[in-house]
């Protein structure tokens, strides 16, 4: 059984700077679980041109508002909503306020990946 808390994962090298925010990675690759859980902040007024070439993604907004665009296609991202990433689909991941997301990615993340996020280059891992 694992348990672990927010407190025990802040300032240690399971919370890392992703590029527009942290990720507090709560299960990685290394805790043999098939999949990787992680507390995501991503930073008010940002925006974020992402693609998981590597993982499928789901995430499921806990606090904050914002947006993730889809070819063409915008969706409202508030407190209470999940989307998922099912087609390792290039995004762009935009944050009207501070948001809070619980994050699973399969395969599981190794638990260092962090964004380079250049300007019209999607950032991958």
């Amino acid at each position: 059984m694992i348990v672990r808390e927010l407190n025990d994962i802040v300032k240690t090298n399971r919370d890392v700077e992703w590029g527009n925010g942290r990720s507090r990675r709560f299960l990685i690759e290394q805790d043999n679980v098939g999949y990787s859980l992680t507390d995501t902040i991503i930073n008010a007024g940002t925006e974020s041109l992402l693609e998981y070439k590597n993982h499928i993604e789901t995430c499921y907004c806990i606090e904050g508002e914002g947006e993730v665009e889809v070819n063409g296609e915008v969706h409202l991202i508030k407190a209470g909503t999940m989307y998922a990433l099912n087609q390792n689909d290039k995004h762009y991941l935009r944050a009207k306020t501070t948001m809070r997301l619980v994050c699973v990615f399969t395969p599981p993340l190794k638990g260092n990946e962090s964004h380079d996020l250049k300007e019209n280059n999607s950032s991958s891992y």
